[in-house]
């Protein structure tokens, strides 16, 4: 059996890059790496966007203590955290039961709090959030 040598790249905050090879063994299992770069500040949220195994169609607090988007369709490391005009704004009209909504609606929810579709079909994508 042989070896299979990989090369993992970390970034600092001042841009320098350091290469890490690593050494695996053919039967070791596989390792899910995924490469982190430092906040782009000036950055634009990219939504939907694929992380790991899912799709997101607003930000996210995954491995971290504040909500954050991708920069890109599929995650490459690109990010920012989210500021109030990141968030996901809700998508208008949008197909919920057998009627069309226009706004913020409080049917289906059990505590009468608003709520609208981030995309156009809900009942096929199940994706929302509440209104504000």
């Amino acid at each position: 059996m042989g070896s299979l040598m990989l090369l993992f790249v970390e970034t600092t905050r001042n841009s320098s890059a350091c290469i890490f090879p690593v050494i695996l063994n053919e039967l070791s299992s596989t390792v899910e790496t995924i490469t982190h770069f430092p906040e782009v500040k000036d950055g634009e949220c990219v939504f939907p966007f694929h992380y790991k195994n899912g799709t997101y169609y607003d930000c996210i607090k995954s491995k971290a203590r504040h909500k954050w988007c991708s920069l890109n369709k599929t995650y490459a490391g690109y990010w920012k955290f989210c500021s109030a005009e990141d968030f996901a704004n809700c998508v208008f009209p949008f197909w919920y039961r057998r009627l069309i909504y226009w706004e913020c609606t409080d049917d289906g929810e059990a505590f009468g709090k608003k709520w609208c579709s981030l995309t156009k079909n809900f009942n096929k994508d199940q994706i929302w959030k509440y209104c504000e």
